[in-house]
């Protein structure tokens, strides 16, 4: 039984906060900054060593993120020269007729996204849909924050909890609680379904309200919903805050069939990339390395013909250009991602053994306290495992917690008699909804990123959708037990 300390309960405590802060639609950088020096203090008892405890967790965050920032700023800069060229507008014309309306733009953005997420995971698959689909997406008359959400709700949520094709998560869950993965796979597939429907429809409907109340705007505008990211008063193209998707008329002469060319090329780069991670296997950070590769050496390319002998000089300025964007969106986020990795490794990285013997970071233990500590009952289960879930996601990347998942399902199905894939596969959709990217503000990034939006505004939109979802799900758990 593990032992919980004033550590434990104070990072609880700004956790409450931050989650309250987020649905009162402040700004939650100063209560993370507050909670690490809070928790440094807690542990150490020094004030030099709390003090310098912040800057280095910051630094650790940044290692973390370092890269999704580098993949999206690349794609970034790759979307401005394209942009700039027209050689955006040339690529999406022939799909302009596929995506008629916002709904249909919405689900076949998040479908395809989906699709993508199952077989690279969704940091890659994002910024391959993106690069093509958003602007297409745009144009239909969806909001940007809404092709957010479904790139989102789609790919960070349905894929990744369900993870049929590579079973990271699956497996991961199934080993800690002794059954086979095929097991958990099975048990899952109608909590995930569940989840998904209830939560992406949620998420429209919430949408389509909001777009409703929205003034009506000509073709080629974001159609940027309420509290999203927006465009600096004193436009400064150099410092653009949505460079790729903004549909403006090219800037640079270049010839129209070299355009068409590369309209063809780009595209089919992008799905050798596809072929090439079936193919070699490539899953994850190596996944998102060639994607980013290719994009960049698009970038150079274009960049070459539009601009000729100033061609060098000019990559430079997009690569920079992109840089801009993606640490402008990352800014606000880094402490918040310092904050939530002390809830596991970092922690110990940060200021030593500071928990009691056996702990395995702060917020495993908290998990582990939760699931001994409520009574043993088909309905209790499922509501613990969700729990339990939910709290080890706290970190943000939805996949560090949940071997506890699996060891608290068994313990449960052993009290029970019955229901361990089911209890395994509800937890295993609550961690990873939660902190696999749809509700933790800095692991939602590369969406929000992606289509220009405020990460800590996508969170807020994601929330009652998601939390909906658990619900529903939770009591679809309760009868399959």
């Amino acid at each position: 039984m593990v032992v919980l300390t004033g550590i434990h309960w104070l990072y609880l405590l700004f956790v409450l906060l931050i989650f309250i802060w987020l649905m009162l639609r402040r700004d939650t950088t100063i209560v993370c900054i507050v909670g690490i020096l809070a928790l440094g203090w807690a542990a150490t008892g020094s004030l030099t060593i709390s003090v310098s405890g912040l800057f280095n967790s910051l630094l650790y965050a940044l290692k973390e993120l370092m890269s999704t920032v580098l993949i999206i700023s690349i794609i970034v800069a790759m979307s401005r020269v394209l942009s700039k060229t027209g050689i955006n507008e040339t690529m999406i014309s022939p799909l302009g007729g596929a995506l008629r309306s916002p709904g249909v733009a919405f689900w076949g953005i998040g479908i395809i996204m989906m699709v993508l997420s199952f077989f690279f995971w969704p940091s890659p698959a994002v910024a391959l849909a993106g690069a093509v689909l958003l602007p297409m997406a745009i144009r239909a008359g969806l909001p940007a924050v809404g092709a957010a959400i479904a790139m989102n709700l789609f790919g960070h949520g349905i894929a990744l909890s369900g993870d049929y094709i590579i079973q990271g998560a699956p497996k991961l869950t199934a080993d800690s609680a002794g059954i086979a993965v095929s097991d958990v796979m099975l048990a899952s597939i109608p909590l995930v379904a569940v989840m998904g429907i209830v939560t992406t429809v949620s998420a429209y409907l919430l949408l389509r309200r909001d777009m409703k109340q929205m003034p009506k705007r000509g073709a080629g505008s974001s159609m940027k919903l309420p509290h999203t990211v927006s465009r600096p008063a004193k436009h400064d193209d150099a410092y653009d805050s949505e460079p790729e998707y903004r549909f403006e008329a090219a800037k640079l002469y270049f010839p129209a069939k070299l355009k068409v060319w590369l309209a063809v090329i780009i595209p089919l780069l992008f799905l050798l990339d596809v072929a090439a991670l079936f193919h070699f296997n490539l899953q994850g950070g190596d996944a998102t390395a060639l994607v980013g590769g290719t994009a960049l050496v698009i970038l150079l390319a274009v960049s070459l013909l539009a601009h000729r002998g100033n061609g060098w000089s000019k990559a430079t300025s997009y690569v920079v250009d992109g840089f801009q964007f993606g640490f402008k969106v990352f800014g606000p986020v880094i402490p918040i991602a310092a904050f939530f990795y002390l809830g596991d490794a970092a922690l110990f990285d940060l200021f030593g053994k500071v928990l009691p013997e056996g702990s395995h970071g702060i917020v495993n233990d908290l998990g582990v306290a939760l699931a001994h500590n409520v009574p043993v009952h088909p309905v209790v289960g499922a509501v613990t495992l969700t729990g339990v879930g939910a709290v080890t996601g706290l970190d943000g990347s939805g996949f560090s917690g949940i071997s506890l998942v699996g060891s608290t399902a068994q313990l449960f199905a052993a009290a029970i008699g019955s229901g361990i894939a089911t209890l395994t596969a509800l937890g295993q959709v609550a961690a990873i909804w939660v902190g696999g990217g749809t509700l933790i503000p800095w692991a939602l990034i590369p969406a929000a990123a992606i289509c220009g939006v405020d990460p800590f505004e996508l969170a807020r939109r994601n929330l009652k959708p998601v939390l909906i979802g658990l619900a529903v799900t939770t009591i679809v758990a309760m009868f399959l037990i």
